[in-house]
């Protein structure tokens, strides 16, 4: 490869701006003069990678790495440096004249070849009466979407691309290196996607790195078809609609991740542009890193069959160690989200991603559909869930969402917690599950851990209703904090405030709480008030239950009375079944 010359170099680096390159990889947040995020180059939770705009310089104060927008592409692409230098030299329209005829870099050439395979594909499309294009237009697929995303054609021929590399003199051997070619037992080669619609799957800077391919066939095998790994497809970091995602994930805060090219297609059309696409692998821990680095809210949109559902659990599998926020978009099942676009409309498919559920409350609510009406049941369940709440790296939300579970199944939080620390031992949580049902008087407990998440986020204590007060907690030193806090503003000096209001007996309890040292989640925190309100109500509607059945027996009992209290109790019951 040729020498760039210094004066160019200098011209690529007053060119360049290193936010807008660094912020393809790394969500920045302005920070004074700097930007900062989560360092790419090792593992971390609290920001310490900086970039200066003014010096045009990056540097990670964790792992000491540093440089410009040269060496920046170089470490997070394993480039040489000709390679980084010239992508960025073409980005900008910067023309880099050859000091002498050295042979140009393998991953240049290979995305020369797959440009020529994507040329190729996307003309075979354009030729009326192809299958392709009455097939896209079947599936909704309107000529906006095709041209955006560059969707094309590779006709069942076995030489098309082939052919096409050769009147570009592009040596079969590179076609088979970039994986759009694969070699015949008899010498030669063929076009590996055939019959197919073709999807380019491409890096943030736009790039090509692979396809993959839709089968047309009604018997073709398999139905989706990727190009192999290469030198630079690498599957296990790959997404498919990087370029269009990276800016509304910045301004969103948020990435949505689907498992299928047409699924992205069609929330990009919904308007739901922060989307990425696994490219026919499951979710990968570089895959984990990458989604890291650009948000901390990730919303999983897989289908909604048993196999989309138990497909959100195994990245959940990947996920959860990272300490994202992850929510899971509650599909009807055997939908997904194109059939949700072409059936119910865009604002229906948006609808379904703003009120996505943390997705462990997903994975918790089917345990719980399972079976929680034996003993046996219930220890299934706590034990089906615990490997995913022993990924979960803080303790204070794998706490929560462990005495969530527990209030769901009506177990004591400890066998949970030993459940989960059964798992962190490598051990099977059945074996230290008690089966028997939860021990008596939990009420205090769980009251306490009411009491604790409102003390940390006392917002919520307006989102708590006075009959939600009368109906689901006794009088005590809980109810008291309670009313305490719903009579301030939840700002300042709060907690001094709501202590003047509290008896002697109250107060202590109220300080004890505000001194656990990590505070709750306020996500986590409002489930932790909800599902403990609905189980307080429950309770209570069992006792009343109870009373109803002992004075229908009573000789002098009212019939038409017991009757309509029977009815109230029911349509209760069915409220409370939602929860």
């Amino acid at each position: 490869m040729g020498r760039i010359p210094d004066q160019i170099i200098q011209q690529i680096r007053e060119r360049v701006d290193l936010v807008d390159l660094v912020g393809r990889f790394v969500t920045l947040k302005k920070a004074g003069r700097n930007y900062k995020g989560l360092c790419p180059f090792h593992g971390e939770k609290t920001p310490s990678f900086n970039v200066n705009p003014d010096r045009q310089a990056f540097y990670c104060f964790g792992c000491q790495e540093g440089g410009n927008a040269i060496t920046f592409l170089m470490k997070i692409e394993g480039l040489s440096f000709p390679e980084a230098a010239r992508a960025l030299a073409r980005e900008r329209g910067i023309e880099i004249p050859e000091t002498d005829g050295g042979e140009r870099g393998l991953s240049e050439r290979l995305f020369e070849a797959n440009e020529v395979a994507q040329a190729a594909y996307r003309a075979a499309l354009a030729t009326p009466g192809n299958p392709a294009l009455a097939y896209l237009e079947r599936r909704g697929v309107d000529a906006a979407s095709i041209e955006r995303f560059g969707i094309g054609f590779a006709p069942d021929r076995w030489d098309f691309v082939a052919q096409r590399l050769r009147e570009k003199g592009i040596p079969a051997e590179l076609g088979e290196r970039a994986g759009i070619l694969a070699p015949r037992t008899s010498g030669g080669h063929y076009d590996r996607l055939r019959g197919r619609v073709t999807f380019p799957i491409r890096d943030t800077r736009g790039r090509i790195l692979g396809f993959g391919g839709r089968a047309l066939g009604p018997d073709q095998e398999p139905k989706y078809l990727n190009t192999p790994e290469s030198p630079v497809f690498r599957k296990r970091e790959a997404f498919y609609g990087f370029p269009f995602a990276l800016d509304p994930i910045r301004r969103g805060e948020r990435v949505v991740v689907v498992e299928g090219y047409f699924d992205l297609i069609a929330l990009h059309r919904a308007g739901v542009e922060a989307t990425l696409a696994t490219c026919g692998t499951a979710l990968s821990a570089d895959h984990a890193q990458g989604l890291k680095r650009r948000s901390q809210q990730v919303v999983l949109f897989f289908d909604g069959d048993e196999a989309g559902q138990r497909a959100m659990e195994r990245a959940l599998q990947v996920l959860l160690p990272e300490g994202l926020r992850l929510s899971a978009a509650l599909l009807p099942a055997g939908e997904d989200p194109d059939s949700i676009l072409r059936v119910l409309g865009a604002e229906h498919l948006r609808k379904l991603v703003d009120e996505a559920v943390p997705a462990l409350d997903r994975v918790m609510a089917r345990a719980v559909e399972r079976g929680r009406s034996t003993p046996v049941e219930k220890a299934r369940a706590v034990a089906e869930v615990a490997p995913l709440l022993a990924l979960i790296p803080s303790p204070v939300e794998m706490g929560a969402f462990a005495r969530l579970l527990a209030l769901r199944l009506d177990v004591d939080p400890q066998h949970v917690d030993a459940a989960v620390r059964a798992v962190k031992r490598g051990e099977n949580p059945l074996d230290v599950i008690p089966i028997a049902p939860r021990r008596t008087g939990p009420e205090e407990r769980i009251l306490h851990e009411f009491a604790l998440n409102l003390v940390h986020c006392p917002g919520l204590v307006r989102e708590i209703s006075s009959d939600d007060l009368d109906a689901a907690l006794p009088s005590g030193a809980v109810r008291e904090i309670v009313e305490a806090l719903a009579a301030g503003d939840g700002r300042g000096t709060y907690l001094e405030a709501a202590s003047e209001r509290l008896s002697e007996s109250a107060r202590p309890l109220l300080w004890r709480l505000a001194a656990v040292e990590e505070a709750p989640d306020e996500t986590v925190a409002r489930r932790v008030v909800v599902e403990t309100l609905a189980w307080f109500r429950k309770r209570r509607l069992a006792e009343k239950k109870r009373a109803l059945t002992r004075q229908m027996h009573e000789p002098d009992a009212d019939p038409a009375a017991l009757l309509g209290e029977k009815q109230r109790q029911l349509d209760e019951e069915r409220l409370l079944a939602k929860h």
